[in-house]
């Protein structure tokens, strides 16, 4: 045990986490030259094209010092605030964390929040600044932050290139020397936490974990503490590029297991796996249900497409426990499935892999969270709603309850007014404000969490001019004043276009969504009403005007009365139109809704 190493890497997105893995796996070899390709722990096209880590990938890595040989556990963990809880079980399963902050630009919202995470696990804490190569980086002012953040002297803030294998090797001369070695009782009975599961289309899921206590055998009985299944274990082993099939994983180390489980969904991040025989009293702690955050419909563009549809979901969800998905129809896009995510990258995730690697066109409804209603009837039960259409009927409501999230936001110090502008509309409350640096503040506020899911992000890219940076967790539910604003097009009100919103933004919301859809939906032989409701009352309304054929052009002079005959016979065709005509409403009009500021 005292020759192994667990270690993971944090960082904000694309301060060069993945990079920086792929030197560590050329130095010690692990990769051969032949194998070597950027970003090679990301093996998803999105992963390498958008270039963020989606999931977490483990490797080992061998590495002679001082003439022994070292085992290296290297977890590499997304950077993004939707898998919080993901990168908070890989930093459990390891004894020491490498903090890269990019040199160009300095530390950012996730660096912070991820690195308390690490705190919180007594980790020890090696910080890095990489890209130094860059023209625009600046080194000096960073390790001066680094320093302030950390406590730690500037000489332990290594200066290392991912890009150029600058620095690299000392990198892992320090890792060696400063993380501490796995502490476990070889002789407890076995406990290992799961950090991770991949689908292997072949031989079932594939769980990650590593032995906090005991030893894991090939062959051996094990039971996965969460939900309490017994699984026969087929094959163990580690994890190089490719795996490494061994006879037992002793204390301390990382490795795999292949017990022939059919769905992702029995294999829980964060559970613990015991053998039957021997079975360990408690389970390790910090094990949590993963809760979805944001709720959006997805149906198929073709209603005969739905069958496929619902087999594509179910593939992607062998590969992703943290989809979760219920059928549900709606008036306007008939059968479809109403979906949890994550939070938006997720659902933008999501949506990409459906239409990449499952060929599916989709159309997907305006996001939401989900809320809690009481009624005056029962004040005390709680009703969950994850679709507007489930709201109670508001003449018997109590109240209704929202989620509110604690938001970082750090940002360059000209930017601060416009940032807290923002915020405040979108209904925040300043909590805290501190500078970190004479150019750099951090803003603490709490927001209901469904006025970030729209266009929150990009907004606040927009007036930062890409310097700010986002992160945030979930606090509580608190009581608001919502009301269900309807969208009726041509009297008939069209449920995917249905939002629950803050009595103070309705008006104008509905009286902007009523706008917009006057844009996007095409005109008709008749006229069609663009109406936003809330209950029986209409808020605002915008009229789509009828194309017009001009029936009169073979009457050229003559009584006034002929025209007039066939302008009234156009009319009450018109109005007949009108009562069984039925409008289609464009998928660009759904996501419309999403980007009402534009």
């Amino acid at each position: 045990m005292k020759n192994i190493r667990n270690f993971c890497i944090i960082a904000h997105i694309d301060h060069g986490k993945s990079t920086l893995a792929d030197r560590l796996l050329q130095i010690t070899n692990t990769v051969t030259e032949r194998e070597l390709q950027n970003q090679v722990l990301d093996d998803m096209d999105l992963e390498r094209e958008k270039g963020i880590t989606i999931k977490s990938h483990a490797i080992q890595m061998e590495y002679e010092h001082n003439g022994e040989t070292y085992v290296l556990n290297l977890i590499d963990t997304p950077g993004h605030v939707d898998f919080s809880y993901e990168v908070s079980r890989s930093i459990a399963a390891c004894e020491g964390a490498l903090l890269i902050v990019d040199a160009a630009q300095s530390i950012q919202a996730q660096t912070i929040s991820n690195l308390y995470l690490a705190l919180e696990n007594d980790l020890e804490i090696i910080p890095v600044l990489n890209k130094i190569d860059l023209p625009s980086a600046n080194p000096e002012e960073v390790t001066d932050d680094i320093v302030d953040l950390l406590g730690c002297d500037p000489e332990d803030v290594l200066r290392v290139s991912g890009k150029t294998g600058e620095g690299v090797e000392q990198l892992l001369h320090t890792i060696i020397e400063k993380v501490p070695p796995p502490v476990g009782d070889p002789e407890a009975p076995l406990q290992a936490l799961i950090f991770d599961s991949v689908y292997n289309p072949f031989r079932g899921v594939e769980a990650y974990f590593k032995v906090v206590n005991g030893e894991i055998k090939k062959g051996q009985e094990v039971q996965f503490m969460a939900t309490g299944k017994k699984y026969h274990a087929d094959e163990v082993g580690t994890l190089k590029l490719k795996q490494v099939e061994k006879k037992s994983i002793k204390t301390g180390d990382v490795g795999y297991i292949i017990s022939g489980i059919k769905e992702a969904v029995e294999v829980k991040v964060g559970d613990t796996i015991t053998s039957v025989e021997n079975p360990a009293i408690s389970p390790i702690d910090g094990f949590e249900e993963v809760k979805p955050m944001v709720f959006a419909g997805i149906y198929p563009v073709d209603t005969e497409d739905y069958e496929d549809l619902r087999f594509s979901i179910e593939k992607l969800r062998l590969n992703d426990a943290s989809l979760t998905f219920e059928p549900e129809s709606s008036a306007a896009l008939g059968f479809g499935f109403r979906c949890g995510f994550l939070g938006m990258l997720h659902l933008e995730i999501i949506q990409e892999r459906l239409e990449r690697e499952f060929d599916m066109n989709v159309i997907t409804t305006v996001p939401n969270v989900s809320y809690y209603a009481y009624t005056e009837k029962h004040p005390d039960k709680r009703i969950l709603v994850n679709n507007p259409s489930e709201l109670p009927d508001p003449s018997g409501l109590n109240r209704v309850e929202e989620p509110y999230i604690k938001a970082s936001i750090i940002t360059k110090s000209d930017f601060v007014g416009q940032v807290m502008n923002l915020c405040i509309e979108k209904r925040g409350i300043l909590k805290n404000q501190n500078y970190l640096t004479q150019h750099r503040v951090e803003l603490i506020f709490e927001l209901p969490l469904a006025e970030v899911v729209f266009d929150f992000y990009d907004r606040l890219k927009s007036i930062s001019k890409g310097y700010a940076s986002f992160d945030y967790h979930p606090l509580d539910m608190r009581a608001s004043k919502l009301v269900k604003v309807d969208i009726l097009i041509n009297a008939e009100p069209v449920d995917a276009l249905s939002a629950l919103i803050h009595v103070d933004n309705a008006y104008g919301i509905g009286k902007k969504m009523c706008e917009k859809l006057k844009e996007l939906i095409p005109r008709q032989q008749f006229d069609i009403p663009i109406q936003a409701a809330i209950g029986a009352k209409i808020i605002a309304r915008e009229t789509i005007k009828a194309l017009r054929k001009d029936v009169t052009a073979k009457c050229y002079g003559g009584d006034i009365s002929r025209k007039r005959k066939l302008l009234e016979k156009q009319k009450a065709g018109k109005k007949k139109m009108r009562q069984i005509g039925r409008v289609e409403v464009p998928q660009s009009a759904f996501l419309a809704v999403l980007k009402l500021n534009d």
